[in-house]
């Protein structure tokens, strides 16, 4: 395709703003929350991150697709976004890595894209207006009155449950180390691996990767499992996974947590939505965010300690809500001062809102797997 032919598209939000470009990827319509990511590079992680899942991702940096598509940079295994919108993207990839092309991946993922727009007008408007729901249309036939119109009946993002639509239906089994081991000595301290079940609401392969290179066979298990499915593993931890929606509609989730809490005694560890839906159990309540936080440099610590971290979530934890006796904030956002991380003061229970297998983005958070593993190693 090349700029001559490339067919009209066109991107209207639910506010009415419109927004003119160019089809590129796979002709049609998607429907999904606006939302804007700022890295400037993992822009195939982000969109197979289950996370994005139900969203229409705009990527601030302004072309994408230098670096092609390779078959070891996905985090599941496929497109999880609904739609992609850019400012420009290579139609010539240029690495040792690629496979195929940015624009051919999306073509035959079925995953739709504007180009040719002014991203940053974009999201400015999401930044003073707040994330809201899209339509991204490349068929020519549809004029932007009859978009607006089909918007109204497109459900919003708070109050979805979409961690069932991107959870496993089976239970399996990982042990397979990422192909860069950060940390070693985990697993040449422990020859019998440590039993973490891991709780599927979206979880990504770098997860389940970092786990297993710190000496952890997973099983990881469907987002409806009966506490039972989780016993029969006999796990010397449970980890509740990243995921897309709206964290308080996952009430199967919500109230495995619960149980799991009030009944035993195992470490725990939560990240992203894991980390809310496991404040949620713990007596708090979540708040959607005006546009999120979507990024690889948020910078999140305590007085003295800093981490420069990757994140890619919608709501938060009121930390008001939080229950003062039995829990504390231990990280917070600097950006915005939400709360990035809790921990009990009398439990082996944890959570994070960023990600730290940094896929993509910085190590700075990588320990806290190392944290899990010794709350494991305490109770052996």
């Amino acid at each position: 395709m090349t700029f001559s032919s490339a067919k009209p598209a066109l991107l209207v939000l639910a506010d009415g703003t419109l927004f003119e470009g160019n089809s590129f990827g796979y002709p049609g319509k998607a429907f999904g929350e606006v939302v804007f990511n700022t890295g400037i590079t993992g822009y195939q992680e982000v969109l197979t991150d289950p996370s994005y899942y139900g969203q229409l991702v705009a990527f601030t940096y302004p072309e994408l697709g230098n670096t092609g598509v390779n078959q070891f940079d996905n985090e599941s295994s496929m497109p999880s976004v609904k739609g992609v919108i850019v400012r420009e993207f290579a139609r010539f990839p240029s690495s040792w890595r690629s496979n195929q092309s940015f624009e051919s991946w999306l073509l035959e993922e079925k995953i739709v894209g504007i180009s040719g727009l002014d991203t940053r007008a974009l999201v400015r408007h999401i930044r003073n207006s707040g994330a809201m729901n899209g339509v991204i249309s490349t068929d020519g036939e549809s004029s932007a009155f009859e978009l607006l119109e089909s918007l109204k009946h497109s459900p919003v993002m708070e109050g979805l449950n979409l961690a069932e639509e991107v959870s496993t239906h089976k239970p399996y089994i990982w042990n397979r180390p990422s192909k860069v081991e950060f940390d070693r000595r985990m697993k040449a301290k422990n020859e019998r691996p440590y039993k973490v079940v891991a709780i599927d609401f979206g979880i990504k392969s770098s997860i389940l990767e970092r786990f297993a290179s710190y000496g952890c066979e997973v099983k990881v298990i469907p987002v409806k499992s009966d506490i039972s499915e989780i016993l029969d593993y006999s796990p010397e931890g449970v980890f509740f996974s990243n995921g897309p929606g709206d964290p308080a509609a996952v009430l199967e989730g919500i109230d495995l947590a619960k149980r799991l809490i009030s009944e035993f005694n195992f470490p725990m560890f939560g990240i992203c939505l894991g980390h809310q839906i496991l404040g949620l159990a713990l007596g708090g309540k979540t708040f959607k965010l005006t546009y999120g936080h979507r990024g690889l440099n948020h910078p999140c610590g305590t007085t003295g300690h800093l981490e420069i971290t990757s994140q890619n979530h919608g709501f938060a934890l009121d930390p008001e809500s939080l229950p003062k006796g039995t829990m504390k904030v231990t990280h917070l956002n600097l950006n915005d001062k939400t709360v990035a991380g809790i921990a009990c003061k009398n439990r082996p229970i944890f959570g994070i809102q960023y990600h730290p297998e940094a896929s993509p983005g910085p190590h700075d958070a990588d320990h806290h797997f190392a944290r899990f593993v010794s709350l494991m190693e305490e109770r052996r």
